[in-house]
Order: C-alpha cells, then sequence, then structure tokens
C-alpha cells in the first residue's frame, strides 16, 4: 500500500474530491497548508538571505513568499496508485507554475480502529 501526498491549489479542492469519487478514491483527509516553488521567488536573493545579507533578508520580506495550498493525504492498495495518480494529476494539470506536487510514499500498514481489521482490508476498493 502506498500513500499519495498531493499539493494542490485550494480553487481546485473541490474538482479534485469529486474527480476522487467518481474514481472510486472515497477515503482522503485534507489539511490546509502554507508553501512556495522555487519559481517564486528569486534563488539569488535567496541565497544572499541564506549567507545573512541584510539587504537580501529586507527584499525576501517585502514579497509574499507563502501561498495558500491544500495538502490531500490519500492511502491506497497498490494497485490503485496509477489511477488515483493520473486523477489528481488530469484535474490539477493546467500548465502554469503552482499546479502542485505529489510525492508516493510507502505504507507498512494501515489499522481499522473500529474493528482491529489491518492492511489492504481497511482501504478503498475499486474493480
Amino acid at each position: 500500500m502506498k500513500e499519495i501526498m498531493a499539493i494542490v491549489r485550494i480553487n481546485m479542492m473541490n474538482k479534485t474530491k469529486r474527480a476522487l469519487s467518481d474514481a472510486g478514491i472515497s477515503s482522503i483527509t485534507a489539511r490546509d497548508a502554507l508553501g512556495r516553488g522555487k519559481g517564486l521567488v528569486d534563488l539569488k536573493l535567496l541565497e544572499g538571505a541564506e549567507k545573512g545579507y541584510e539587504e537580501a533578508v529586507a527584499q525576501l520580506g517585502q514579497s509574499n513568499r507563502l501561498i495558500p495550498k491544500r495538502i490531500l493525504f490519500i492511502v491506497v492498495p497498490d494497485k490503485l496508485v496509477a489511477k488515483t495518480v493520473k486523477t489528481i494529476m488530469r484535474v490539477n494539470k493546467t500548465g502554469k507554475s503552482g499546479d502542485g506536487k505529489i510525492f508516493v510514499l510507502p505504507v507498512l500498514d494501515a489499522l481499522r480502529v473500529r474493528t482491529g481489521e489491518s492492511g489492504d482490508r481497511v482501504l478503498d476498493e475499486v474493480v
């Protein structure tokens, strides 16, 4: 089983949830997040700030560096990873900077607290 962690634009959240549900992926967790990609900051300015140059620190401080986003956490059986990732990509890809990121991480186990079940049985199953 894998955890898919997807960072998406706030305005794409409802569309993403709907597409995942239509694909049979109903179990998701979402959180608010703040972040930025490398395209939104002058890397030379950032390098200067890291070295402690006051001018660079001041200029970075004037820009709105962190953008509100949503992070989705979705744990699926291995057989649903590709379908889940493709669904998120299809909905969120605009071709513009800030479309988001997707990370696929291994999950050792999952347990349902109510029943004590474990493994893939506690996850969404789509035929």
